[in-house]
């Protein structure tokens, strides 16, 4: 699957992180412990996308401006988590920002820090 192994490698080229399955789909965790990018491809109208921490705030402003491309997820959307779709047009860029800046929410300051200037996004705004 395309989207899958973009997702990957996106999320496998920060600093520290690893794969492994989590309830069912392949996850992305820092230093083995904490997940950042769960993909979903089956919890949510068998919509293919993931989940992601996301800023505060994010998950709202961008559900509410682009329902078609993100949704409040399942189990961790109360926690401000960032729902993708992966069935839609993707930008791929914008999916890199988003995963750098879910990265950024749940990795420590030293690994945050090994991450180059150009890995460090602004929050996505709803605008592509």
């Amino acid at each position: 699957m395309e989207q899958l192994e973009r997702l990957r490698a996106l999320c496998l080229e920060l600093p520290e992180t690893t794969e492994r399955l989590s309830h069912g789909e392949p996850t992305w965790f820092i230093r083995g412990k904490k997940t950042f990018v769960t993909f979903a491809d089956h919890h949510h109208d068998d919509r293919l996308g993931f989940w992601c921490a996301a800023a505060p705030g994010v998950q709202q402003e961008l559900v509410d401006t682009e329902p078609d491309r993100f949704y409040r997820p399942p189990y961790v959307g109360h926690r401000g988590w960032l729902g993708v779709y992966l069935d839609v047009p993707v930008d791929w860029q914008e999916i890199r920002q988003i995963i750098t800046d879910a990265y950024r929410q749940i990795a420590p300051k030293t690994l945050s820090s090994q991450l180059n200037p150009a890995q460090t996004p602004e929050p996505p705004s709803g605008t592509a």
